[in-house]
């Protein structure tokens, strides 16, 4: 016979040979074990609506179909920016925001979102899938409302990390293509804000304990591939970065070189990796090729931050 004693399970077999003498076995499995796991949180950045220009006007949120199926997910109309922190059964302390790509148009919300936030629970990283403000609000500033919305997004989790198990000094930032311009402005303009700030949203310094720009886009000129666009300027106060990039990519990946070189010039510490093909959006698209094995490399530096005591 089984019965449930509070969070446990009673069972009580009963023997012929023992005149029905019962022997209890009681199994020591928490009934909570089979609870079904826990919900992702999904928390709005501008409680009070986003900073937007006056008379602003943007369609419905929603995912983008085209004609041609290229199994890219498209999410476009973004004006309510989130955050989603995905539960992680051991986690390690450590947190990552997650910014897909979609030059700031659409957000590439599945191969370069949720498909790198089961990566990084399944190695007790806490994902954080950023859902910034897309299209482009201002064609000569494009990364100016998603640099709030990332800034924001820093204050937050710093804000309540305790309670998803996290360090508010272990949140890094990694993104792709446009997401991968977003995590470089993050990691180098940080602390310049454009809104009014909220002390119970917002901390002080924003800057990510580290960053993964993937296949970052909009770091030089056309014409220019061997500069740094003004705006990507490191300093002494740049968090610890590691590149990925792939050297066909149209997107030249001169411009993360250049990156790893300024950092070298600050004794920074930095890591790069340009593979020899891959293009461009590749994100969690399986080719074959050694460019698919980047996360792999991405969770080794960080283990190189975080050695496991």
């Amino acid at each position: 016979m089984i019965f449930r004693v509070n969070d446990f399970i009673l069972i009580v077999h009963y023997f012929p040979t023992m005149k029905r003498l019962p022997l209890v076995s009681l199994l020591f499995l928490s009934l909570a074990s089979f609870a079904p796991a826990a919900e992702p949180v999904i928390i709005k950045l501008w409680p009070k609506g986003a900073p937007e220009k006056e008379g602003f006007k943007i369609e419905p949120e929603g995912l983008i179909k085209r004609e041609k199926d290229d199994g890219v997910q498209r999410l476009g109309n973004v004006s309510d920016p989130t955050i989603t922190v995905y539960p992680v059964e051991n986690p390690n302390g450590t947190a990552v925001i997650v910014a897909p790509g979609g030059g700031y148009s659409i957000l590439a919300i599945e191969h370069e979102g949720t498909q790198v936030c089961d990566y990084l629970s399944s190695i007790g990283v806490t994902p954080v899938l950023l859902k910034y403000r897309v299209p482009r609000r201002d064609e000569k500033d494009p990364s100016g409302a998603p640099l709030q919305d990332a800034q924001r997004a820093m204050g937050i989790l710093r804000h309540r990390a305790a309670e998803f198990g996290i360090k508010p000094d272990r949140i890094g930032f990694l993104g792709f293509s446009a997401g991968g311009h977003l995590t470089v402005m993050t990691a180098l303009h940080a602390n310049e804000r454009t809104y009014e700030q909220d002390p119970a949203l917002d901390v002080p310094d924003a800057t990510p304990n580290f960053a993964v720009p993937v296949y970052p886009a909009y770091l030089v000129e056309k014409g220019k591939e061997f500069e740094l666009l003004p705006q990507i300027k490191v300093t002494d106060k740049a968090p610890r970065m590691c590149l990925i990039h792939a050297d066909n990519d149209p997107h030249t990946s001169g411009g993360s070189a250049l990156i790893y070189l300024e950092y070298k010039k600050n004794k920074i510490p930095c890591e790069l990796h340009i593979y020899s093909t891959g293009g461009h959006g590749f994100g969690m698209k399986k080719s074959g090729l050694p460019v698919n094995d980047w996360l792999l490399r991405v969770s080794e530096w960080m283990g190189t931050l975080y050695p496991a005591k």
